[in-house]
């Protein structure tokens, strides 16, 4: 099984020989590494390579069954991710960043904290444990999302077709996000092109590994500098989860922006002043070193 991804890599300034910084994106629940590239493509332009990728059973990966979320894996392709890069002669190992969006936001937060090599994290509206009680959601659809959960889990343990169901669905509807602008978020999430990755399709076991999941304890052990991307109104990763990561993390930051989860992604102004204090903090943190070796 293999993972794909794609490197944006900068025009290297004029007479030097060394290595580029670089940052890896991962992307969210159910997400696909299109919907970061036109953050990869920022980053590239402002001097740092930038390399997204797709988890297996996702996108352009491989991987059966598809279309399930399994978090160990996920982390094990992004240390693949890291790997690669750092065997690669044009990048530089010793300038390495993590950035990560939603549920990605939580792996590299889980990720860098083993890996003391990294040298700065990334994490834009991460996930750190569900909310009490989701807006929207009754008891009744509430119980219906439980059900399928563990109906899809007892699937996966006697290694049968996954049960699947729609990411996103309007209220009442069976889904993982089921909301009054169900129809807007996969507008979102597909760019509005019918040739996508991204499918409106998910096996919503990954669910209940997420429920055990404590990003907020990995954090504690994390020797990177952190930054928290989060929005005011967000529902799904709600602010206070992503200040608690702030506050476990030894060497945190946050950053609060008005909007909701979605609206990172759709709207310009919210996402470019996040953009402008994630490249603030990772030109400050992947300074060229001393000790970097030059190109071969």
């Amino acid at each position: 099984m293999a993972c794909a991804g794609h490197l944006f890599l900068p025009e290297p300034p004029a007479g030097t020989d060394q290595r580029l910084p670089v940052v890896i994106l991962a992307h969210g629940f159910s997400g696909t590494m299109d919907r970061l590239v036109p953050y990869a493509e920022r980053f590239a332009a402002d001097g740092i390579a930038a390399l997204v990728f797709d988890y297996r059973g996702f996108g352009e990966s491989g991987g059966e069954p598809r279309q399930v979320v399994d978090l160990p894996g996920q982390r094990e392709d992004l240390r693949a991710a890291i790997a690669w890069v750092r065997g690669r002669d044009d990048l530089d190992p010793g300038r390495l960043a993590l950035w990560g969006n939603s549920l990605g936001g939580a792996h590299v937060i889980s990720v860098a904290a083993d890996d003391p090599r990294i040298v700065a994290v990334v994490a834009q509206i991460p996930f750190n444990g569900f909310p009490r009680r989701v807006e929207g959601r009754s008891t009744g659809a509430a119980l219906r999302l439980f059900g399928a959960i563990v109906w899809d889990s007892v699937k996966g343990r006697l290694h049968l077709e996954p049960f699947y169901i729609p990411m996103v669905g309007k209220p009442g509807e069976l889904a993982v996000t089921a909301t009054q602008e169900a129809d807007r978020h996969i507008q979102t999430l597909t760019g509005g092109q019918v040739t996508t990755l991204w499918k409106n399709q998910v096996a919503p076991r990954g669910l209940l590994q997420m429920l055990r999941y404590r990003p907020a304890v990995d954090a504690a052990r994390l020797q990177a500098p952190l930054l928290v991307c989060a929005a005011e109104q967000d529902r799904e990763t709600p602010v206070d989860t992503a200040r608690a990561l702030v506050h476990a993390a030894p060497h945190g930051v946050l950053r609060v922006y008005p909007g909701t989860h979605f609206d990172f992604y759709t709207d310009p102004a919210i996402r470019d002043g996040a953009l402008a204090d994630q490249l603030g903090f990772l030109h400050k943190h992947l300074q060229a070193s001393p000790a970097t070796p030059p190109l071969r």
